[in-house]
């Protein structure tokens, strides 16, 4: 190879020779040429980011079942784009190596956690309102009249749960189940 050879290859030269100010196609590498956007390729799925009330739009990339990226949508209303440092972080929420992805329960008593079935966890969960529903539950208030509630179960929502989502929450645990301490954190 001639030394003129590897001097056409120098981008400084290539950007001298062509006068585009460095921003063009001559001052790229062949390795810079062949780079592509992480999301060339992958379908997406607009939806809204889980980490507060606001509901910032976002774009889900996804390729072959595999998440690729996770960025704002512009064109969402609410953000028109843009992200807060914990919305950009959200692809880590799902792809993080320490994420949980079995239900850990420690038994009353014991020093160590174990991995619990689902549906075993969603059943002790029942099980336990239920329980301290019934402990707690008052038919009248001292007074002769009726309450019929509990104070001994509480719910505190998420702050991006809808309007209908707070509905049926509402219904079905003050209607339902009698709790009285129902709130949200959208209020905190």
């Amino acid at each position: 190879m001639s030394l003129l050879s590897v001097l056409a290859r120098w981008p400084l030269l290539r950007q001298l020779r062509s006068l585009s100010g460095g921003t063009g196609a001559d001052a790229m590498s062949g390795a810079t040429r062949r780079l592509a956007a992480r999301t060339e390729g992958a379908s997406v799925a607009r939806s809204v980011c889980p980490y507060c009330g606001v509901g910032c739009g976002q774009r889900v990339w996804h390729r072959d079942g595999q998440l690729v990226a996770i960025d704002g949508d512009p064109e969402s209303p609410i953000n028109q784009g843009t992200l807060c440092p914990k919305g950009a972080a959200s692809h880590q929420l799902l792809t993080h190596d320490g994420r949980l992805r079995k239900v850990r329960h420690r038994r009353p008593g014991a020093t160590a956690w174990e991995d619990m079935d689902l549906g075993a966890a969603m059943d002790r969960i029942a099980d336990l309102v239920w329980e301290s529903r019934r402990r707690g539950w008052t038919d009248d208030d001292g007074e002769g009249r009726t309450v019929r509630h509990t104070t001994s179960v509480a719910h505190l929502g998420g702050a991006t749960l809808d309007n209908e989502e707070n509905y049926l929450i509402r219904k079905l645990f003050t209607g339902g189940l009698g709790m009285v301490a129902v709130s949200n954190q959208a209020r905190i």
